[in-house]
């Protein structure tokens, strides 16, 4: 059997993702297909951390936009990610999976609160952990927040599940012309202003050298072959591109 390519992965999901054509809330055939992939990638041995978005319930930066304090609407957004945090660890737990949601912001009748060596040590003991909360600040995405989990608990990889099977030159949804990249650099994703995660988050994975894997979470069985290192999506790395 070959080896795999990575021990421990963070899994990175918008709330969107959750809500699926509903456009708002969760759907619940769309978190039990995700759990599902989640739970083929634990059995392949694989360790998994979670940072799930809340824009299906709350988006912190439109609130903003129409008159309401940013850190108010930031904390509310957070607030988002614990309800989609716990609902997904319910997914996951109804599969026999063992999960701790671990949470930036107290609510303990919800999750625990994030410590690092708490989060290393339920990975290390096989479960899966979910990371609610971001990172307990305004002003800092959820992508930040995965990046920063995904550093301190030492993952191999940050995987970025979205809509789309990668990164475009433009906007697949509207542009029938946009080009797909295999591979990029950090610095082509930066100087190219490609929507791949905010400036932040790609910087910190720069500077840590943790790659990025953005790969299209809606078709079944993709989870699993982009942790198991099959050539789908995009990979961001500190190498040479390849356009594909």
């Amino acid at each position: 059997m070959a080896e795999l390519p990575y021990r421990r992965i963070l899994l990175k999901m918008s709330g969107e993702i959750l809500a699926g054509d509903r456009g708002f809330g969760i759907d619940p055939a769309i978190v039990s297909n995700l759990a599902g992939q989640v739970k083929a990638v634990v059995q392949a041995g694989i360790q998994v951390g979670i940072v799930i978005g809340g824009g299906n319930f709350f988006r912190g930066e439109a609130m903003a936009e129409s008159g309401m304090d940013r850190v108010t609407g930031d904390y509310l957004g957070m607030t988002a990610t614990i309800m989609n945090s716990v609902a997904f660890q319910n997914a996951l737990e109804n599969i026999g999976l063992d999960t701790r949601v671990l949470s930036a912001l107290t609510m303990v009748q919800l999750a625990e609160p994030y410590i690092r060596r708490r989060a290393i040590r339920h990975l290390e003991k096989g479960r899966v952990i979910i990371c609610a909360g971001g990172t307990g600040n305004p002003y800092f995405t959820t992508d930040t927040a995965a990046v920063l989990r995904g550093i301190e608990i030492g993952a191999d990889v940050i995987m970025k599940g979205t809509k789309v099977d990668g990164i475009y030159d433009a906007d697949p949804m509207t542009n029938a012309q946009a080009k797909r990249f295999g591979q990029l650099t950090y610095e082509e994703v930066l100087q190219k202003k490609l929507r791949v995660m905010d400036l932040t988050a790609v910087t910190l994975c720069m500077e840590n050298k943790l790659p990025i894997m953005v790969f299209d979470i809606r078709r079944d069985g993709n989870m699993l072959k982009a942790a198991t290192g099959e050539p789908i999506g995009t990979i961001v790395t500190e190498g040479t591109s390849h356009d594909q």
